[in-house]
């Protein structure tokens, strides 16, 4: 989740998780396994790095940071990496694959990568999990809530501030939905010049309205304080909310969907021990135990079937969900990201 994560570490990274096997020696040397942090981190820690420690005698060394690739990359080049495994976003995976900051995956390696789901395959990463932008709302504010992106620009029928991520990404997807472009049409839309200029003039109809959020957990807190009526939002954080005993609402027609990956920076000292951490959490019933900890999809097709019932609902990829989802086209925004990105900056600052 691009989302938005937490303040960047120092290069050096200050891991707090070490977790070892009292009753085995440490069998091989330390694997430095990083993510994104937060409630992620924690359904991780649980679902995947524990049980990989206590099955191999491995011990594991959990860090985080905040996605950037910059981090990465410099890293890379001054032939200092000291982490083995690194959480990332579709977009940053798909860019540090094609300039080399990635170790190459072998799916013969990954022990079920012919279980995972479309997309989660990729030549530098494995998925980890699938998450969503969804349309959020407080249902005692809202009786009757909006069901779709169009709503969310009715400031008419439902008044109020609406909260949106500040950024290109998912906002023009979200501003051509509510302009009534049909989901398998957006990319299509949205690589032409008219397209952009279309997503554009939706934004201005709605800019007066909106207050930007930045962070993954300001959604739900702008929503729950009466900030805004309604919010741009990634679907696990609301259910954290839900969770908490807050009435939030997800309306599912229309959300972006995208996944995460674990990727091996170039110059790694433990390939090897990397490739079996992450086939070991691409086995279904450790996906499984993820995904009942935190509302994101599991990457494996066998899991998503044992996931149960309750919980199945709130997942993105559920057949419920994923029949109205957007999938992120990653090869677009590698290729006309940065542009868009900086006439979106300009755009808002106006």
């Amino acid at each position: 989740m691009n989302r938005m994560k937490k303040a960047v570490l120092s290069a050096s990274v200050s891991f707090f998780f070490t977790l070892a096997c009292a009753a085995a020696p440490v069998l091989a040397a330390d694997l430095v396994v990083v993510s994104f942090g937060g409630n992620n981190k924690d359904a991780q820690t649980k679902a995947f790095y524990e049980p990989y420690q206590k099955t191999t005698g491995v011990k594991l060394v959990a860090g985080e940071y905040s996605g950037e690739l910059a981090k990465i990359k410099a890293m890379v080049d001054t032939r200092s990496v000291n982490w083995d495994v690194v959480e990332v976003g579709s977009s940053e995976l798909a860019r540090g694959c094609e300039e080399g900051l990635f170790e190459q995956i072998d799916p013969a390696k990954i022990g079920e990568g012919k279980d995972l789901i479309d997309g989660a395959v990729q030549p530098c990463g494995a998925g980890i999990f699938v998450w969503s932008t969804v349309l959020a709302y407080d249902g005692d504010r809202l009786k009757k809530g909006p069901t779709s992106w169009k709503d969310f620009w009715d400031v008419k029928k439902f008044p109020g501030k609406r909260a949106m991520h500040k950024g290109a990404l998912y906002s023009l997807e979200i501003a051509l939905l509510a302009d009534g472009v049909d989901r398998k049409e957006v990319y299509k839309t949205l690589g032409t010049s008219a397209g952009v200029d279309r997503a554009f003039k939706k934004l201005d109809q709605l800019k007066p309205h909106i207050q930007w959020w930045e962070a993954g957990a300001q959604p739900a807190q702008y929503l729950v304080a009466g900030d805004v009526v309604m919010s741009t939002a990634y679907n696990g954080r609301i259910a954290n909310a839900q969770k908490e005993g807050k009435n939030l609402k997800i309306v599912w027609d229309g959300n972006i969907y995208d996944f995460d990956y674990w990727a091996i920076p170039r110059g790694s000292r433990n390939v090897a021990e990397a490739q079996k951490f992450i086939a070991f959490a691409s086995r279904p019933e450790n996906q499984k135990v993820f995904s009942e900890t935190i509302a994101y999809g599991p990457a494996s097709k066998k899991a998503l079937t044992l996931v149960s019932k309750k919980p199945l609902g709130e997942l993105p990829n559920a057949p419920q969900n994923n029949a109205h989802a957007v999938v992120v086209d990653t090869r677009f925004w590698t290729e006309y990201g940065e542009s868009l990105e900086q006439r979106f900056n300009a755009w808002a600052a106006r």
